[in-house]
């Protein structure tokens, strides 16, 4: 039943989403009539080896032909393309939170966190352009040169189509899945943080407007005291990027996954709790301003603990649902 689930899905993914369900049964329907009543798994084999291969039969039921590099390779070449552009994505981030992101970023926090959003993104659409130009020129390479008299779909191999190829498709669930959004945020967040922490007495601190523009008045933190602490932070970030890496690999939520996740929230939590520990952390000059505000002595009661419950309870959520998720049959 498995393969015949798996068929329908080869197919139907292949199509409009609003046709789906409808051609679903219909396939379901077909193949049902096709099989004796005590089937066996070489049976169902057997109809489906009849209906052909699932690129094929979901050309037949398109409102268009699949003509942008021809049937024969296209779908070795959209899937190909699928798995480059997110790989080559993650390279490019990659290398913009190895680059320094946090030189030149600007006057003002949000200055300074547009920029590198604006770097990444830019950095997404350059790469992905050249992967889909490179590999659209290779495949089209491929095809004029193949000169076989067998122009029927062939595999990610390069073979031709056979039912066992549908035991070497995962069947995850959407809810099991690592949305390829998520991997892209982390690693955006990752250099968004790398430029605020490392160049906080530049960025982070208080503003007043003057002339009508913002002007910086003083940090809030001590660079000095948050530079001390440059390995545990560059660990951090180090392996949040391994672990969005293989969370891309990887496609979905395993229990493996979900232990690596809650390792590093553990790391992250505690690194946060031992950053604001410090009794040099905030700025002197800060403080004397605040004072004309409130009473700073708020920041080492209810402000202090208050962070580090909020830090608590996120790392304690986001580590729940990588278990609920890995858990998702």
């Amino acid at each position: 039943m498995e393969l015949i689930e798996l068929y329908i899905q080869e197919v139907t993914r292949r199509l409009p989403e609003k046709n789906r369900a409808d051609i679903a049964l219909e396939l379901q329907s077909t193949i049902e009539d096709m099989l004796p009543e005590d089937y066996t798994e070489q049976d169902v084999k057997a109809a489906l080896l009849k209906l052909g291969d699932p690129v094929t039969l979901a050309s037949g039921y398109r409102d268009r032909p699949m003509h942008l590099i021809g049937p024969r390779y296209y779908d070795v070449y959209i899937s190909l393309l699928k798995m480059i552009l997110p790989i080559a994505a993650v390279i490019s981030l990659i290398a913009l939170v190895g680059d320094n992101p946090f030189r030149d970023t600007g006057n003002t926090v949000m200055e300074a966190i547009f920029k590198i959003i604006g770097k990444g993104i830019s950095s997404i659409i350059s790469t992905g352009i050249q992967v889909f130009f490179w590999l659209t020129l290779s495949f089209a390479i491929l095809e004029r040169l193949d000169t076989s008299k067998d122009q029927s779909p062939v595999t990610k191999d390069l073979k031709p189509w056979t039912p066992e190829n549908l035991k070497d498709i995962p069947n995850i669930s959407k809810k099991k899945a690592v949305p390829m959004v998520e991997v892209f945020a982390s690693l955006l967040g990752l250099s968004v943080f790398a430029a605020l922490y490392f160049n906080a007495a530049n960025l982070l601190g208080v503003y007043e407007k003057r002339n009508g523009s913002l002007i910086f008045v003083t940090p809030s933190f001590n660079q000095d005291v948050l530079n001390s602490y440059w390995l545990l932070v560059s660990c951090v970030i180090i392996i949040g990027v391994l672990l969005a890496i293989y969370k891309l690999f990887l496609g979905r939520w395993t229990l493996k996954l979900a232990l690596f996740h809650a390792i590093y929230q553990l790391l992250y939590t505690l690194a946060f709790i031992i950053i604001i520990s410090n009794p040099d952390l905030l700025n002197p000059e800060f403080l004397a301003y605040q004072r004309t505000l409130f009473s700073i002595d708020e920041w080492k009661s209810s402000i202090y603990w208050g962070l580090i419950l909020i830090s608590i309870i996120i790392a304690a959520y986001d580590t729940y649902q990588g278990f609920r998720k890995a858990k998702i049959r």
